[in-house]
Protein backbone atom coordinates (compact mmCIF):
# COMPACT_ATOMS: atom_id res chain seq x y z
CA UNK A 1 0.00 0.00 0.00
CA UNK A 2 1.30 3.30 -0.99
CA UNK A 3 4.55 1.92 -1.59
CA UNK A 4 6.13 4.23 -4.48
CA UNK A 5 5.15 7.28 -2.13
CA UNK A 6 6.68 5.86 1.29
CA UNK A 7 9.98 5.27 -0.29
CA UNK A 8 10.08 8.76 -2.04
CA UNK A 9 9.12 10.22 1.41
CA UNK A 10 11.82 8.20 3.38
CA UNK A 11 14.86 9.43 0.91
CA UNK A 12 13.56 13.08 1.74
CA UNK A 13 13.18 12.31 5.25
CA UNK A 14 16.75 10.52 5.81
CA UNK A 15 18.20 14.08 4.47
CA UNK A 16 17.30 16.35 7.06
CA UNK A 17 16.58 13.45 10.16
CA UNK A 18 20.89 12.65 10.43
CA UNK A 19 21.34 16.80 11.09
CA UNK A 20 22.20 18.94 13.95
CA UNK A 21 20.48 21.74 12.31
CA UNK A 22 18.71 22.85 9.88
CA UNK A 23 18.18 26.47 8.22
CA UNK A 24 15.52 27.55 5.94
CA UNK A 25 17.48 26.41 2.78
CA UNK A 26 17.22 23.00 3.82
CA UNK A 27 13.63 23.51 4.75
CA UNK A 28 12.81 24.24 1.76
CA UNK A 29 14.77 21.81 -0.56
CA UNK A 30 13.08 19.06 1.74
CA UNK A 31 9.88 20.41 0.66
CA UNK A 32 10.32 20.23 -3.07
CA UNK A 33 11.37 16.34 -2.82
CA UNK A 34 8.28 16.13 -0.91
CA UNK A 35 6.25 18.41 -3.65
CA UNK A 36 7.87 15.90 -6.12
CA UNK A 37 6.82 12.80 -4.19
CA UNK A 38 3.20 13.85 -3.74
CA UNK A 39 3.22 14.76 -7.69
CA UNK A 40 4.44 11.23 -8.76
CA UNK A 41 1.95 10.07 -6.22
CA UNK A 42 -1.23 11.63 -8.69
CA UNK A 43 -2.66 14.56 -5.69
CA UNK A 44 -4.96 16.81 -6.81
CA UNK A 45 -2.16 19.86 -7.41
CA UNK A 46 -3.76 22.07 -5.80
CA UNK A 47 -4.17 19.76 -2.34
CA UNK A 48 -0.35 19.55 -2.87
CA UNK A 49 0.50 23.31 -3.20
CA UNK A 50 -1.84 23.62 0.14
CA UNK A 51 -0.22 21.06 1.81
CA UNK A 52 3.37 21.86 1.58
CA UNK A 53 2.48 25.60 1.93
CA UNK A 54 1.15 24.73 5.42
CA UNK A 55 4.15 22.13 6.22
CA UNK A 56 6.84 25.00 5.34
CA UNK A 57 4.97 27.27 7.20
CA UNK A 58 4.66 25.52 10.14
CA UNK A 59 8.55 24.10 9.38
CA UNK A 60 10.33 27.68 9.32
CA UNK A 61 8.54 29.31 12.39
CA UNK A 62 9.27 28.87 15.49
CA UNK A 63 7.96 25.11 16.20
CA UNK A 64 11.02 24.27 13.97
CA UNK A 65 13.41 26.55 16.08
CA UNK A 66 12.45 25.24 19.45
CA UNK A 67 13.06 21.79 18.46
CA UNK A 68 15.97 20.00 19.99
CA UNK A 69 16.21 17.50 16.70
CA UNK A 70 14.71 20.13 13.64
CA UNK A 71 15.11 17.12 11.43
CA UNK A 72 12.48 15.19 13.59
CA UNK A 73 10.29 17.93 13.93
CA UNK A 74 10.21 18.28 9.81
CA UNK A 75 9.01 14.80 10.20
CA UNK A 76 6.40 15.04 12.92
CA UNK A 77 4.74 18.48 11.67
CA UNK A 78 4.46 16.66 7.93
CA UNK A 79 2.96 13.56 10.29
CA UNK A 80 0.36 16.27 11.79
CA UNK A 81 -0.54 18.22 8.44
CA UNK A 82 -1.04 14.58 6.58
CA UNK A 83 -3.31 13.32 9.34
CA UNK A 84 -5.39 16.33 9.05
CA UNK A 85 -5.25 16.33 5.42
CA UNK A 86 -6.58 12.89 5.46
CA UNK A 87 -9.86 14.26 8.16
CA UNK A 88 -7.78 14.96 11.30
CA UNK A 89 -10.43 12.17 12.94
CA UNK A 90 -12.25 8.50 11.78
CA UNK A 91 -15.79 9.46 11.24
CA UNK A 92 -17.53 5.86 11.96
CA UNK A 93 -21.27 4.95 9.85
CA UNK A 94 -23.77 7.38 10.71
CA UNK A 95 -26.63 4.92 12.15
CA UNK A 96 -30.21 6.43 12.03
CA UNK A 97 -31.67 6.60 15.66
CA UNK A 98 -34.95 4.99 14.41
CA UNK A 99 -34.16 1.90 12.47
CA UNK A 100 -33.01 0.77 10.47
CA UNK A 101 -30.11 3.00 9.19
CA UNK A 102 -30.41 2.93 5.19
CA UNK A 103 -26.87 3.06 3.48
CA UNK A 104 -27.06 3.71 -0.28
CA UNK A 105 -23.49 2.74 -2.29
CA UNK A 106 -23.46 4.98 -5.47
CA UNK A 107 -20.59 4.89 -8.04
CA UNK A 108 -18.96 3.57 -11.56
CA UNK A 109 -19.40 0.55 -12.56
CA UNK A 110 -16.25 -1.20 -11.90
CA UNK A 111 -15.38 0.56 -8.99
CA UNK A 112 -16.45 -2.68 -6.66
CA UNK A 113 -20.04 -1.42 -5.10
CA UNK A 114 -21.14 -4.74 -5.06
CA UNK A 115 -18.38 -6.58 -3.25
CA UNK A 116 -18.22 -3.66 -0.68
CA UNK A 117 -21.68 -3.95 0.02
CA UNK A 118 -21.05 -7.81 1.01
CA UNK A 119 -18.18 -6.59 2.86
CA UNK A 120 -20.29 -3.93 4.77
CA UNK A 121 -23.26 -6.20 5.69
CA UNK A 122 -20.35 -8.64 6.85
CA UNK A 123 -18.25 -6.07 9.21
CA UNK A 124 -21.81 -4.46 10.69
CA UNK A 125 -23.25 -7.84 11.11
CA UNK A 126 -20.09 -8.94 13.26
CA UNK A 127 -20.50 -6.57 15.39
CA UNK A 128 -23.94 -7.56 16.31
CA UNK A 129 -26.11 -5.62 13.66
CA UNK A 130 -28.86 -7.22 11.33
CA UNK A 131 -27.89 -6.79 7.72
CA UNK A 132 -30.03 -6.85 4.55
CA UNK A 133 -28.79 -6.16 1.40
CA UNK A 134 -30.55 -5.03 -1.27
CA UNK A 135 -30.08 -5.35 -5.35
CA UNK A 136 -31.25 -2.42 -6.76
CA UNK A 137 -28.94 -2.06 -9.92
CA UNK A 138 -32.27 -2.76 -12.92
CA UNK A 139 -29.58 -1.95 -15.85
CA UNK A 140 -26.49 -4.20 -15.73
CA UNK A 141 -27.31 -7.67 -16.79
CA UNK A 142 -26.95 -10.28 -14.01
CA UNK A 143 -26.37 -7.49 -11.11
CA UNK A 144 -29.10 -8.37 -8.97
CA UNK A 145 -28.06 -12.16 -9.66
CA UNK A 146 -24.18 -11.72 -8.55
CA UNK A 147 -25.64 -9.77 -5.26
CA UNK A 148 -27.52 -12.48 -4.70
CA UNK A 149 -24.94 -14.90 -4.71
CA UNK A 150 -22.74 -13.05 -2.97
CA UNK A 151 -24.98 -12.58 0.26
CA UNK A 152 -25.64 -16.49 0.37
CA UNK A 153 -21.85 -16.67 0.53
CA UNK A 154 -21.88 -15.36 3.40
CA UNK A 155 -25.88 -16.14 4.81
CA UNK A 156 -26.71 -12.55 4.53
CA UNK A 157 -31.02 -12.00 3.90
CA UNK A 158 -31.05 -10.34 0.14
CA UNK A 159 -33.94 -8.75 -1.06
CA UNK A 160 -34.97 -7.33 -4.61
CA UNK A 161 -38.23 -7.09 -6.88
CA UNK A 162 -39.22 -6.54 -10.16
CA UNK A 163 -40.29 -2.87 -10.10
CA UNK A 164 -38.12 0.04 -10.94
CA UNK A 165 -35.01 0.77 -8.85
CA UNK A 166 -36.51 3.76 -6.25
CA UNK A 167 -39.53 1.19 -5.70
CA UNK A 168 -37.12 -1.67 -5.35
CA UNK A 169 -35.67 0.88 -2.53
CA UNK A 170 -38.84 1.56 -1.13
CA UNK A 171 -40.67 -1.90 -0.98
CA UNK A 172 -36.40 -2.91 0.39
CA UNK A 173 -36.70 -1.13 3.22
CA UNK A 174 -41.19 -1.54 4.26
CA UNK A 175 -39.43 -5.78 4.02
CA UNK A 176 -36.43 -4.74 6.67
CA UNK A 177 -39.09 -2.72 9.19
CA UNK A 178 -41.16 -6.07 8.92
CA UNK A 179 -38.24 -8.42 9.63
CA UNK A 180 -36.49 -6.44 11.91
CA UNK A 181 -33.10 -5.65 10.05
CA UNK A 182 -31.85 -2.55 11.36
CA UNK A 183 -28.82 -2.08 9.07
CA UNK A 184 -29.85 -1.68 4.69
CA UNK A 185 -27.30 -1.77 2.21
CA UNK A 186 -28.74 -0.41 -1.24
CA UNK A 187 -26.57 -1.26 -4.02
CA UNK A 188 -27.48 0.82 -6.61
CA UNK A 189 -26.56 1.18 -10.32
CA UNK A 190 -23.66 2.10 -12.21
CA UNK A 191 -22.39 3.26 -15.30
CA UNK A 192 -19.23 2.70 -17.19
CA UNK A 193 -19.37 6.92 -17.44
CA UNK A 194 -21.88 9.52 -15.70
CA UNK A 195 -24.59 10.29 -17.49
CA UNK A 196 -27.69 12.09 -17.21
CA UNK A 197 -30.14 9.36 -16.52
CA UNK A 198 -28.08 7.47 -13.97
CA UNK A 199 -27.99 10.26 -11.61
CA UNK A 200 -31.33 11.34 -12.63
CA UNK A 201 -32.35 7.61 -11.18
CA UNK A 202 -29.83 8.00 -7.68
CA UNK A 203 -31.37 11.29 -6.95
CA UNK A 204 -35.03 9.86 -7.14
CA UNK A 205 -34.07 7.10 -5.20
CA UNK A 206 -32.59 9.53 -2.43
CA UNK A 207 -35.50 11.54 -2.16
CA UNK A 208 -37.99 9.15 -1.84
CA UNK A 209 -35.68 6.62 0.66
CA UNK A 210 -34.12 9.68 2.78
CA UNK A 211 -30.47 7.49 3.46
CA UNK A 212 -28.80 8.02 6.66
CA UNK A 213 -25.46 7.73 4.31
CA UNK A 214 -24.78 8.29 0.70
CA UNK A 215 -21.20 6.19 0.15
CA UNK A 216 -19.41 6.87 -2.80
CA UNK A 217 -17.21 3.79 -3.75
CA UNK A 218 -14.10 4.44 -5.51
CA UNK A 219 -11.29 2.47 -6.96
CA UNK A 220 -8.33 3.59 -5.57
CA UNK A 221 -6.03 3.15 -8.49
CA UNK A 222 -7.32 5.21 -10.51
CA UNK A 223 -6.29 7.64 -8.57
CA UNK A 224 -7.14 11.41 -9.70
CA UNK A 225 -10.01 10.14 -12.05
CA UNK A 226 -11.56 9.08 -8.66
CA UNK A 227 -11.62 12.22 -7.42
CA UNK A 228 -12.95 14.32 -10.57
CA UNK A 229 -16.13 11.45 -10.63
CA UNK A 230 -16.74 11.88 -6.65
CA UNK A 231 -17.05 15.29 -7.14
CA UNK A 232 -19.13 15.15 -10.16
CA UNK A 233 -21.24 12.65 -7.90
CA UNK A 234 -21.17 14.69 -4.75
CA UNK A 235 -22.44 18.31 -6.66
CA UNK A 236 -25.42 16.05 -8.45
CA UNK A 237 -26.34 14.06 -5.72
CA UNK A 238 -24.66 14.64 -2.41
CA UNK A 239 -22.76 12.11 -0.79
CA UNK A 240 -21.62 11.83 2.88
CA UNK A 241 -18.91 9.65 2.69
CA UNK A 242 -16.65 7.60 0.52
CA UNK A 243 -15.07 4.03 0.48
CA UNK A 244 -12.03 3.15 -1.36
CA UNK A 245 -10.97 0.21 -2.95
CA UNK A 246 -8.38 -1.94 -3.89
CA UNK A 247 -6.48 0.12 -1.55
CA UNK A 248 -4.22 -3.07 -1.13
CA UNK A 249 -3.03 -2.35 -4.67
CA UNK A 250 -2.91 0.96 -5.05
CA UNK A 251 0.97 2.02 -4.78
CA UNK A 252 0.96 5.57 -5.47
CA UNK A 253 -2.20 7.11 -3.31
CA UNK A 254 -3.63 9.73 -5.03
CA UNK A 255 -7.10 9.46 -4.38
CA UNK A 256 -6.98 8.57 -0.90
CA UNK A 257 -4.85 11.80 -0.08
CA UNK A 258 -6.84 13.62 -2.61
CA UNK A 259 -10.30 13.17 -1.93
CA UNK A 260 -11.01 14.60 1.34
CA UNK A 261 -9.61 17.91 1.10
CA UNK A 262 -11.63 17.79 -2.55
CA UNK A 263 -14.84 16.88 -1.77
CA UNK A 264 -15.08 17.79 2.07
CA UNK A 265 -16.72 14.90 3.23
CA UNK A 266 -14.86 11.77 4.87
CA UNK A 267 -13.48 8.39 3.67
CA UNK A 268 -15.33 6.15 5.95
CA UNK A 269 -14.08 2.59 4.75
CA UNK A 270 -11.20 0.90 2.90
CA UNK A 271 -11.40 -2.30 1.13
CA UNK A 272 -8.09 -3.94 1.46
CA UNK A 273 -8.22 -7.45 -0.56
CA UNK A 274 -10.70 -9.67 -2.02
CA UNK A 275 -11.90 -11.71 0.89
CA UNK A 276 -15.07 -10.45 1.85
CA UNK A 277 -13.82 -9.43 6.03
CA UNK A 278 -11.16 -6.91 3.79
CA UNK A 279 -12.52 -4.34 4.68
CA UNK A 280 -11.12 -1.60 7.71
CA UNK A 281 -13.33 1.68 8.91
CA UNK A 282 -10.71 4.58 7.46
CA UNK A 283 -8.28 6.01 10.77
CA UNK A 284 -6.60 9.32 9.17
CA UNK A 285 -3.79 9.28 11.62
CA UNK A 286 -3.18 5.15 11.07
CA UNK A 287 -3.19 5.78 7.52
CA UNK A 288 -0.70 8.70 7.81
CA UNK A 289 1.65 6.30 9.89
CA UNK A 290 1.14 3.62 6.82
CA UNK A 291 2.21 6.12 4.64
CA UNK A 292 5.45 7.65 6.69
CA UNK A 293 6.58 3.89 7.05
CA UNK A 294 5.58 3.61 10.47
CA UNK A 295 3.23 0.79 10.60
CA UNK A 296 -0.14 0.13 11.98
CA UNK A 297 0.35 -1.67 15.17
CA UNK A 298 -3.46 -0.75 16.49
CA UNK A 299 -4.86 -2.30 13.20
CA UNK A 300 -2.73 -5.24 13.86
CA UNK A 301 -3.83 -5.74 17.10
CA UNK A 302 -7.69 -5.19 16.31
CA UNK A 303 -6.87 -7.78 13.53
CA UNK A 304 -5.82 -10.15 16.05
CA UNK A 305 -8.45 -10.00 18.81
CA UNK A 306 -11.03 -10.82 15.98
CA UNK A 307 -9.25 -13.81 14.98
CA UNK A 308 -7.05 -15.45 17.75
CA UNK A 309 -9.08 -17.83 19.61
CA UNK A 310 -7.47 -16.81 23.44
CA UNK A 311 -8.20 -20.25 25.11
CA UNK A 312 -6.33 -21.73 22.60
CA UNK A 313 -3.93 -19.06 23.20
CA UNK A 314 -3.73 -19.91 26.80
CA UNK A 315 -3.47 -23.80 26.07
CA UNK A 316 -0.86 -22.94 24.04
CA UNK A 317 1.13 -21.14 27.13
CA UNK A 318 0.36 -23.94 28.99
CA UNK A 319 2.45 -25.97 26.41
CA UNK A 320 5.19 -23.71 26.08
CA UNK A 321 5.24 -23.54 30.02
CA UNK A 322 6.01 -27.43 29.60
CA UNK A 323 7.98 -27.35 26.72
CA UNK A 324 5.35 -29.54 24.60
CA UNK A 325 5.02 -27.11 21.46
CA UNK A 326 4.06 -29.99 18.48
CA UNK A 327 3.50 -29.64 14.59
CA UNK A 328 -0.36 -29.99 15.74
CA UNK A 329 0.25 -26.39 17.72
CA UNK A 330 2.26 -24.46 14.85
CA UNK A 331 -0.30 -25.66 12.43
CA UNK A 332 -3.06 -24.33 14.76
CA UNK A 333 -1.10 -20.85 14.93
CA UNK A 334 -0.57 -21.25 11.16
CA UNK A 335 -4.65 -21.14 10.71
CA UNK A 336 -5.13 -18.03 12.61
CA UNK A 337 -2.25 -15.87 11.21
CA UNK A 338 -3.57 -17.04 7.64
CA UNK A 339 -7.57 -15.37 9.03
CA UNK A 340 -5.13 -12.40 9.56
CA UNK A 341 -4.98 -11.67 5.85
CA UNK A 342 -2.19 -11.83 3.68
CA UNK A 343 1.52 -11.83 5.14
CA UNK A 344 3.02 -9.07 3.42
CA UNK A 345 0.22 -6.79 4.36
CA UNK A 346 0.42 -7.67 8.13
CA UNK A 347 3.62 -7.25 8.16
CA UNK A 348 3.32 -3.82 6.73
CA UNK A 349 1.12 -2.99 9.70
CA UNK A 350 4.22 -3.75 12.20
CA UNK A 351 6.41 -0.45 13.04
CA UNK A 352 10.18 -0.57 11.42
CA UNK A 353 9.47 -4.43 9.54
CA UNK A 354 7.83 -3.21 6.35
CA UNK A 355 10.77 -0.97 5.05
CA UNK A 356 13.28 -3.61 6.37
CA UNK A 357 11.30 -6.06 3.87
CA UNK A 358 11.29 -4.18 0.55
CA UNK A 359 12.39 -6.73 -2.30
CA UNK A 360 12.43 -9.52 -0.64
CA UNK A 361 10.44 -12.29 -1.52
CA UNK A 362 6.99 -12.73 0.75
CA UNK A 363 5.30 -15.69 -0.47
CA UNK A 364 1.92 -16.81 1.17
CA UNK A 365 2.44 -19.92 -0.98
CA UNK A 366 4.88 -20.61 1.60
CA UNK A 367 2.66 -21.03 3.98
CA UNK A 368 0.29 -23.17 2.07
CA UNK A 369 3.05 -25.42 1.81
CA UNK A 370 3.72 -25.67 5.28
CA UNK A 371 0.07 -27.03 5.90
CA UNK A 372 0.15 -28.91 3.80
CA UNK A 373 3.13 -30.80 4.53
CA UNK A 374 2.10 -30.65 8.60
CA UNK A 375 -1.92 -32.48 7.38
CA UNK A 376 0.44 -34.74 5.38
CA UNK A 377 1.95 -35.91 9.12
CA UNK A 378 0.13 -39.01 11.09
CA UNK A 379 -0.62 -37.48 14.44
CA UNK A 380 2.44 -39.47 15.68
CA UNK A 381 4.35 -37.87 13.44
CA UNK A 382 3.05 -34.45 14.33
CA UNK A 383 3.61 -34.73 17.83
CA UNK A 384 6.61 -36.55 17.84
CA UNK A 385 9.00 -35.18 14.71
CA UNK A 386 11.99 -37.34 15.91
CA UNK A 387 10.41 -40.22 14.21
CA UNK A 388 9.89 -39.17 10.82
CA UNK A 389 12.63 -40.84 8.72
CA UNK A 390 13.48 -41.45 4.98
CA UNK A 391 10.78 -43.38 4.04
CA UNK A 392 8.47 -41.60 6.03
CA UNK A 393 9.70 -38.02 4.42
CA UNK A 394 8.97 -39.56 0.89
CA UNK A 395 5.37 -40.42 2.05
CA UNK A 396 4.88 -36.86 3.65
CA UNK A 397 6.34 -34.91 0.40
CA UNK A 398 4.19 -37.78 -2.14
CA UNK A 399 1.12 -36.65 0.23
CA UNK A 400 1.44 -32.25 0.37
CA UNK A 401 2.67 -32.24 -3.21
CA UNK A 402 6.01 -31.26 -2.39
CA UNK A 403 10.37 -32.20 -2.36
CA UNK A 404 11.76 -34.42 0.31
CA UNK A 405 14.03 -31.55 0.39
CA UNK A 406 11.31 -29.14 1.57
CA UNK A 407 10.15 -31.97 4.53
CA UNK A 408 13.85 -31.48 5.77
CA UNK A 409 14.23 -27.51 5.81
CA UNK A 410 10.72 -27.47 7.89
CA UNK A 411 11.95 -30.15 10.54
CA UNK A 412 15.34 -28.53 10.33
CA UNK A 413 13.50 -25.53 10.85
CA UNK A 414 10.72 -26.45 13.61
CA UNK A 415 13.95 -28.25 15.53
CA UNK A 416 15.24 -24.79 16.06
CA UNK A 417 11.58 -23.33 16.91
CA UNK A 418 11.67 -26.21 19.60
CA UNK A 419 14.87 -25.03 20.98
CA UNK A 420 13.69 -21.33 20.89
CA UNK A 421 10.88 -22.37 23.09
CA UNK A 422 12.60 -24.44 25.42
CA UNK A 423 14.66 -21.51 26.37
CA UNK A 424 11.87 -18.72 26.20
CA UNK A 425 9.86 -21.25 28.79
CA UNK A 426 12.70 -20.65 31.52
CA UNK A 427 12.12 -16.96 30.98
CA UNK A 428 9.70 -15.14 33.27
CA UNK A 429 6.20 -14.84 31.94
CA UNK A 430 5.03 -11.59 34.57
CA UNK A 431 4.06 -8.76 32.76
CA UNK A 432 2.22 -11.13 29.81
CA UNK A 433 -2.07 -10.73 30.15
CA UNK A 434 -3.15 -14.18 31.00
CA UNK A 435 -4.15 -15.92 27.12
CA UNK A 436 -1.72 -13.92 25.64
CA UNK A 437 -1.07 -15.32 21.98
CA UNK A 438 2.68 -15.68 22.52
Amino acid sequence: MFEQLTERLELVFKKITGRGLLNEKDVKEAMKGIRIALLEADVNYRVVRQFIADVEKRAVGQDLTKSVSPGQQVVKIFNDELVSLLGDKHCPLVESPQPPTVVMMVGLHGSGKTTLSGKLAKLFRNRGKHPLLVAADIHRPAAKKQLEILAKSIDMPFYTNDLNARDICHEAIKHAKEKLYDLVILDTAGRLQIDDELMAELIDIKRKVKPSEVLFVADAMTGQEAVNVASTFNEKIGITGVALTKLDGDARGGAALSIKAVLKVPIKFVGVGEKLDAIEEFHPERMASRILGMGDIVTLVEKAQKTVDFEKAKKLEKKLRKQEFTFEDFLDQLKQVKKMGPLESLLELIPGVGGKLKGLPIDDKALLRIEAIINSMTKQERRNPSIINGSRRKRIARGSGTSVQDINVLLKQFAQMQKMVKKFSKLSFKGFPQGFPI
